[in-house]
């Protein structure tokens, strides 16, 4: 059901004519309270939300928008990740909606217009039911555990329970996936909504990345230096702050282990070096490209929902999603550039 995406940035070109799928205002709109549901996102109007500035955004957001979902899942499909698909507005919507508007030669500000909208349209639904299967439940092992000294006796660091498996699958929050469905259990053969973002980008090769510290977001380059896919990112601390400069790519690991040493930073009362053997909770999550700069590389995240909002350790941290189709698209050799 997840078909691979054609090249990112041309695919959201589409007729005008297709404006319609997005509804009218006056018929569809969507208001923060109202509830959510399979066909309420499928018919929330996207046109006039994300209007509102973001610093004049409430703190905290009663419940998920759906027409906010709708947008994060055409955003993901266009290649603009707005990281974890959560139904509600903020900073990391807002770039995705500027990286488009930059690609497309649109005003710069964050604010899904009309034109804009027209590109992004779509005929299809963007949720759907889906029925769970054994596979989607192979690596969920029970809860994890915190201290590195015990992930390191495990053998796989899978997910604590299957709806976070499943959330991970259709790039989801867990919250909301669970606001969808309050009465599921999320065992094999049940029939769950969620949101369909698509396939990962294959049919582009990336040769050069841009890791932007003040803009907290990373960005892929064909060999044309067509911006191809970008994606919200954590990137270093005050502590341990990420290289600058440009290095190559010089590996690219899918399942890696993770070597926790304390010299770099301690972790609880763990003063001994550890091998944590790979999964889905794994520090560095199932991906790991490796950087020249020793010890730096760009991985995923045991959290996904945190991307952008808490500090790495050096590393550029993106969504286990996004981590893993960047490291589809690079190979090695390739250029990382890090701007200040």
């Amino acid at each position: 059901m997840r078909a691979t995406h054609t090249s990112p940035f041309m695919r959201i070109l589409v007729p005008a004519m297709l404006l319609g799928a997005l509804g009218s205002p006056a018929a569809l709109a969507q208001s923060l309270g109202e509830s959510i549901g399979l066909e309420a996102i499928n018919n929330a109007s996207v046109a006039g939300i994300a209007t509102v500035p973001l610093e004049q955004l409430p703190s905290e957001q009663s419940q998920p928008d759906p027409a906010i979902v709708r947008l994060q899942v055409l955003l993901d499909r266009a290649g603009a990740s707005p990281g974890v698909i959560d139904g509600y507005d903020g900073e990391n919507v807002r770039k995705a909606i500027r990286t488009m508007e930059s690609l497309l030669g649109l005003p710069v500000n964050g604010i899904p217009d009309e034109d804009l909208l027209r590109r992004l349209s779509t005929d299809t639904d963007v949720a759907i039911r889906y029925t769970i299967s054994d596979d989607d439940l192979e690596q969920v092992t029970g809860p994890v555990p915190e201290d590195y000294s015990e992930l390191a006796e495990m053998e796989l660091v899978g997910y604590a329970t299957a709806a976070e498996a499943m959330a991970e699958k259709f790039h989801m929050d867990q919250d909301l996936l669970e606001n969808l469905n309050p009465r599921a259990t999320f065992n094999a053969g049940e029939s769950i909504v969620v949101v369909d973002p698509g396939g990962a980008l294959t049919d582009v090769e990336v040769v050069r990345i841009e890791a932007d510290k003040a803009r907290r977001q990373v960005r892929a380059y064909d060999a044309e230096g067509r911006l191809v896919a970008a994606y919200p990112a954590t990137i270093g601390s005050q502590s341990t702050p990420s290289p600058s400069g440009t290095h190559t790519v010089t590996a690219i690991a899918p399942a890696p282990n993770y070597t926790y040493d304390p010299e770099t930073f301690q972790q609880g009362d763990n003063t001994e070096r550890l091998i944590i053997p790979p999964g889905p909770n794994n520090p560095v999550d199932s991906t790991w490209i490796d950087l020249s700069e020793p010890g730096y590389g760009i991985h995923g995240t045991p959290e996904p929902a945190l991307i952008d909002k808490t500090a790495s350790h050096g590393c550029v941290r993106l969504t286990n999603w996004d981590a893993a189709e960047l490291a589809g698209l690079v190979s090695q050799g390739g250029a990382v550039s890090f701007i200040d």
